[in-house]
């Protein structure tokens, strides 16, 4: 079976190295990489969506980052205990006419012994903000260590 390190039960530090490793993951805006940390069968909820298994969640991702342009996310650990992990996170977008969001949400997180996630519970809402209020500001891709994270912008 492959595994995917770090591995529960999780510490507060490698709990924070498996938010940050998901993070550099969906900030890659690639279904094919996203997927692989999920199990085969893993279970989502998503606001109203509920995915069931990698093929879902593929197609899924796929759909959200065709919709949420130049999509920037910043994750947090909230809490961790053996196999699950708590997360808050904000993420900026625009969609297709130019309108601008910070997306902000909790996800629950619970692990195989594998490290791969077999369940995914996310509650997001979405506020409608201006391009100047956009805080998220780096190159598409993996956020830069310098850039602040919530705490530091105060989300």
């Amino acid at each position: 079976m492959e595994t995917k390190p770090p591995l529960p039960p999780f510490t507060e530090q490698t709990a924070a190295q498996k938010v940050r490793m998901a993070e550099d993951a969906w900030n890659s805006r690639d279904p094919d990489r996203v997927v692989q940390v999920y199990t085969e069968d893993t279970i989502w909820r998503n606001r109203a969506e509920f995915p069931r298994g990698r093929e879902q969640v593929h197609a899924f991702l796929q759909r959200k980052w065709a919709k949420e342009l130049d999509y920037r996310l910043i994750k947090q650990l909230w809490a961790v205990t053996g196999h699950r992990i708590a997360v808050r996170f904000a993420y900026e977008w625009h969609d297709d006419a130019g309108n601008w969001f910070r997306s902000y949400g909790n996800e629950n997180w619970e692990f195989n012994e594998f490290g791969l996630m077999q369940r995914r519970f996310a509650s997001i809402n979405d506020l409608p903000i201006q391009a100047a209020d956009r805080l998220f500001h780096w190159p598409l891709g993996r956020r830069p260590d310098e850039h602040p994270g919530l705490s530091e912008l105060g989300l």
